[in-house]
């Protein structure tokens, strides 16, 4: 093998450790956009007038997805208690936000049976996402299983709110 392609095949090595670099720096970005776009559909969904809980809403999202990603490569926690902070996070926004004409009780009421049915129902989606996705998005990596997570856990605590503040 001649000079040039040793040296071909050492640039070509540095520049796939160079792409990895790369898409690792991007996945806080990924989870930045996510968490961007996630916050907007909420921010519609709850309306301008309250903006402070889209906002503390947002806040929330960012570091948690930010975190969960850190946690999730590199110390392997199982998924379900992530998706299990996420929705407490979610289910007491907004039921103290679609709950808040109402009386005092009701509220408490409506966060504390929405918190145990996220729990609930995070716990369950996790663990059927885990068995029927698992070998389908790992194998060709398009997109991580804690994003559905997320979203399914987002979208149960919207319609849990939703129903336990009516």
């Amino acid at each position: 093998m001649s000079e040039y392609e040793k040296a071909y095949q050492i640039g070509e090595c540095e520049h796939t450790d160079t792409q990895k670099q790369a898409d690792t720096r991007q996945r806080p970005g990924a989870s930045i956009y996510l968490s961007i776009y996630l916050s907007i559909y909420l921010s519609i969904y709850l309306s301008i007038y309250k903006f402070s809980v889209c906002s503390h809403l947002s806040i929330y999202l960012s570091i948690y997805l930010c975190l969960s990603q850190f946690i999730f490569h590199y110390h392997s926690i199982p998924l379900f208690y992530l998706s299990i902070y996420l929705s407490i996070h979610l289910s007491i926004y907004l039921s103290i936000y679609l709950s808040i004409n109402s009386l005092c009780v009701h509220i408490y009421l409506s966060i504390y049976l929405s918190i145990y049915l996220s729990i609930y129902l995070s716990i369950y989606l996790s663990k059927i996402l885990r068995l029927c996705l698992s070998q389908f998005i790992f194998h060709y990596h398009s997109i991580p299983l804690f994003y559905l997570s997320i979203y399914l856990s987002i979208y149960l605590s919207i319609y849990l709110s939703i129903y336990l503040s009516i």
